[in-house]
């Protein structure tokens, strides 16, 4: 892969409906924030880690850590939008998108996104997907699933099951939420209206598709757990308790 600039930007806002102050929440003594950030100054095709936040705290407390953080505006819609925000005046080719709530992200998964990205001209942006194991989450909304060409290039996302199971199908396989986007389609992006069925799904990568351009999957073999709720950051606290306890 010829030497690209690379900034992985991590989108944190204080407000959330379900677990508000989010990002600051202690997990064994750290931020889940700055368990993120940690885990994606690990990727070694990373120049840079930054957080978009809204909120002074998140900036502040980032900053005492030794954290680069920018303030963005409070007001912005997307994560998306506040990666872009963040970046728009850096000069970059691949910016990195990580969730600021999944603190047990592996930094191998992003590595291995940038360097699909890198190795597909053809493709806009790059994200993981994991074959599912656990049978309830084919049918949880909550667990978006993915199915892809024979090149692993996605053909469509969707929070019901797919593909329809008329054959004994078995394989079905999960998004998780990280994307490296080439940074000239990143600006692309976020001038698109949305579509039809990035509304009816709720899922922002279906604009993408629908627009005609490629995204590239790429199968991973580690889970990484989001928190949305109380009940999640219990589980998450659990799992870095046994690990940490190794």
């Amino acid at each position: 892969m010829r030497e690209q600039r690379v900034i992985g930007v991590i989108p944190a806002r204080y407000s959330s409906t379900r677990l508000p102050g989010k990002p600051l929440a202690d997990i064994r003594g750290k931020s889940m924030v700055l368990r993120v950030v940690e885990q994606a100054e690990r990727a070694k095709l990373l120049n840079e880690v930054i957080v978009a936040t809204d909120d002074k705290r998140i900036f502040d407390h980032l900053t005492l850590f030794g954290k680069k953080a920018v303030m963005t505006d409070p007001d912005i819609r997307t994560g998306t939008d506040r990666c872009y925000e963040a970046v728009k005046d850096l000069n970059s080719d691949i910016i990195v998108n990580i969730q600021g709530d999944e603190p047990l992200l592996d930094p191998e998964t992003i590595d291995s996104l940038i360097s699909a990205l890198a190795d597909s001209p053809e493709a806009v942006c790059s994200t993981p997907v994991k074959k599912i194991t656990a049978e309830t989450e084919i049918d949880n909304p909550n667990i978006v699933k993915t199915v892809t060409d024979k090149n692993m290039f996605a053909l469509y996302f969707s929070r019901s099951r797919i593909p329809f199971n008329r054959n004994d199908h078995d394989n079905y396989y999960k998004h998780i939420g990280i994307y490296a986007y080439r940074s000239d389609f990143l600006k692309t992006f976020i001038g698109l209206e949305s579509t039809m069925l990035e509304k009816s799904e709720s899922l922002e990568q279906l604009r993408i598709l629908e627009n005609g351009f490629k995204i590239k999957c790429v199968e991973v073999f580690n889970d990484s757990t989001g928190v949305d709720t109380p009940e999640d950051l219990d589980k998450v606290r659990k799992i870095i308790t046994e690990r940490e306890n190794k």
